[in-house]
């Protein structure tokens, strides 16, 4: 199915973060591929990752940007797993073990594919055309606030 124009900006960034957690599931394999893939991912997260979620969790909600029916329970689980990502990115450290780093670019991978798999696709399907370009409006005013 070919992504909504409301979505789109959100799927993009989708793509940088499959990107990195590609990085970050390979990091067991050398030392050296842990650190850049740390640093790969701490720039993703800092101005791109954190920012995303911001951005899903004020539009992508009963009442902020959607109807109060639609996709409440995997909203649930997008706010869920946000939650989730933050705690593994908050317990990082510079000497994070490779395999701290390989379940992060799991979990980050898995949330990534349940939003364009599920997520998205319920959304564009329960909104009709004006519902899902207001969303997009809201969507882009979300992420020009959240970037500052």
């Amino acid at each position: 199915m070919k992504r909504s124009l409301a979505l789109i900006p959100l799927s993009h960034d989708h793509h940088q973060a499959l990107f990195v957690a590609k990085l970050l599931r390979d990091a067991p394999g050398s030392a050296d591929r842990g650190e850049s893939a740390l640093s790969a991912f701490l720039e993703f997260w800092s101005s791109e990752g954190e920012n995303h979620f911001r951005v899903e969790e004020a539009v992508l909600v009963p009442g902020a940007g959607l109807p109060e029916h639609v996709a409440v329970e995997e909203l649930n689980r997008m706010r869920d797993e946000h939650v989730r990502i933050r705690g593994l990115v908050y317990a990082l450290s510079g000497d994070a073990e490779p395999e701290e780093l390989a379940e992060l670019g799991q979990v980050l991978a898995d949330h990534v594919r349940f939003e364009e798999r599920e997520l998205f696709p319920l959304i564009e399907e329960s909104l009709n055309a004006d519902q899902l370009e207001n969303l997009g409006a809201l969507v882009a005013a979300a992420e020009k606030s959240a970037r500052g």
